[in-house]
């Protein structure tokens, strides 16, 4: 039987089947995130203590990004896939106690150092009131302990997701956010603010989103023990991380100080700023997580597998599918949410802590960040590609530019459009990455003998769904007025808001359906046909 070519209805459908499965608990993952940014919303609004919050829990989240999302996703699981290749069970075994001794140490370090450098970073978010401060203080303090918990449940996800197993790590984050919740509720009256409840379940869930997936990798045969921190570093497999990830380290020190800087303008910018970007961003990581961050989980294993054994043919065919799908879904969400925007804002967050001044500085945020959602979707498959052949520096390169076209625009943008400005100056750079990232992969696919017409397969589909998403997004405009009238009788807030969106959802959808069916599109059929075989 020849093998698959990567480009089949069955090869389509098993990207789909993998990624929807992950995209289901991701789901559930995100809206849960959401929900616990409603309660934030319930609980602080846009006050000073929310802005607190949020610049205490963005530190050690900056830092988890290198010790945990990049150093996974970069180099380990690259690493790790070689060596159950070349089915060498000592070799996988002590790769796995190095890499976990030198993981441990390392986040030990940096929690250490964060806590004692706390009261030395907070003054750069501009909070001049005492009380803040040390709030903020004691925040950071409380919740930098998390970067080890998601530290090692990131280094289980590798584990795990280097044998295609996606449900544990794709639960573990629900429990993260069930803990934060409830903590939220059942500690506000009982500490000394609802600020405290929140980092206390931030605390508790990283823990559980750590201990949840140990049973799977151990049950997969898989066990790690700590060693001698020389050994640790001497390994062949760790010193290939240590190599891989060099570049990135570098990447991401730019990120970080990218993000600490655009929260830092921000902070400057006036009260609530800081928040309600940090509410929009939640409402854009909802709608990235349930299939661009799937369908780029799903993906890495897959290619890092044909790289290795130079399949280039199945490796660019794999790419191109999974950058169609992000462009059948992320482009139609995009032109929704812009018509939409007020309305799910309202829906989700307006409370009485959550006023009209805080649905305003929301949907400015929202409404630019929306705009880079597709390139920011894209970047999230587009670097596993890189991962895979052990490339980190090429990601990185991209990313140092993208950073410094993002301070640049940001700190000439707040000065006037506060909020709005920094999240537009993300989108735009965002974009700035995607080109950049699409240049580097040709010119390296071209090198590599694997002939490509990738990017103008890709832009030809966006081309045609962009246009569609048009096409879809004009009834709903036009509707959006009179179906808000409609429904404005309605007593229930809830109600005013939920029934014209979904009421605009469905004309959107249908809308979309029939402008794809009538063109008989490819991806289309095999997402029909995988819930056919799923329901019949």
């Amino acid at each position: 039987m020849a093998p698959d070519s990567g480009n089949s209805p069955k090869s389509r459908a098993s990207l789909l089947r993998h990624g929807s499965s992950l995209g289901l608990l991701t789901l559930a993952s995100r809206v849960l995130g959401l929900a616990r940014e409603m309660t934030k919303a319930a609980l602080l609004g846009t006050s000073a203590l929310s802005d607190a919050f949020s610049v205490a829990f963005m530190i050690p989240n900056l830092f988890r990004r290198l010790f945990a999302e990049g150093s996974i996703a970069v180099a380990f699981i690259p690493t790790f896939k070689s060596c159950l290749i070349d089915n060498d069970a000592q070799k996988t075994k002590a790769f796995l106690h190095c890499f976990f001794t030198l993981l441990s140490f390392l986040v030990s370090v940096a929690c250490a150092i964060g806590i004692w450098a706390a009261p030395l970073v907070i003054p750069l978010f501009g909070f001049d009131d005492a009380a803040v401060f040390s709030e903020t203080v004691l925040l950071t303090r409380v919740m930098f302990p998390f970067l080890a918990f998601i530290s090692i449940a990131a280094f289980f996800q590798g584990i795990l997701n280097s044998v295609h197993v996606f449900a544990p790590s794709g639960f573990a984050p629900v429990l993260l956010n069930i803990v934060t919740i409830g903590c939220a509720w059942a500690l506000k009256d009982r500490m000394a603010n609802p600020a405290r409840a929140l980092a206390v379940g931030i605390l508790a869930g990283g823990f559980l989103e750590a201990a949840v997936q140990a049973p799977f990798v151990w049950k997969k045969g898989f066990t790690f023990f700590f060693t001698g921190l020389k050994k640790a570093v001497s390994n062949p497999g760790t010193r290939q991380v240590l190599r891989l990830i060099g570049p990135t380290v570098i990447g991401m020190a730019a990120y970080q100080i990218n993000d600490l800087v655009s929260t830092a303008l921000a902070g400057n910018t006036g009260e609530g700023v800081v928040s309600s970007l940090q509410y929009s961003l939640r409402l854009q990581e909802l709608l990235l997580g349930v299939f661009a961050v799937s369908i780029g989980t799903v993906l890495l294993p897959d290619l890092a597998e044909h790289a290795k054994k130079g399949e280039w043919a199945v490796f660019n065919a794999r790419l191109s599918q999974a950058l169609e799908i992000i462009a059948l879904i992320m482009i139609p969400v995009t032109f929704f949410s812009l018509t939409q925007g007020e309305t799910l804002i309202r829906l989700l967050f307006q409370t009485r802590r959550f006023d009209e001044t805080s649905v305003a500085l929301t949907l400015a945020a929202f409404n630019c960040h929306i705009c880079g959602l597709y390139c920011i979707a894209l970047n999230r498959v587009l670097a596993p590609a890189f991962y895979a052949q052990q490339d980190s520096v090429s990601p990185t390169i991209a990313g140092i530019v993208s950073f410094a076209v993002n301070i640049a625009l940001a700190a000439l943008l707040a000065v006037r459009w506060k909020g709005a400005g920094i999240a537009a100056a993300l989108s735009v750079s965002s974009a700035v990455n995607t080109v950049l990232l699409f240049v580097l992969l040709k010119r390296k696919l071209s090198s590599s003998g694997a002939a490509t017409g990738m990017t103008a397969r890709t832009a030809a589909y966006t081309g045609k769904i962009i246009l569609f998403s048009l096409i879809a997004a004009v009834p709903v405009a036009l509707t959006k007025a009179p179906l808000a009238a409609l429904f404005a009788a309605a007593r229930i807030r809830l109600l005013q808001n939920l029934l014209p969106f979904l009421a605009g959802a469905l004309l959107f959808a249908a809308t979309g359906i029939l402008l794809l069916a009538a063109t008989h599109d490819r991806n289309m059929r095999v997402i029909g046909s995988a819930f056919h075989r799923r329901w019949t």
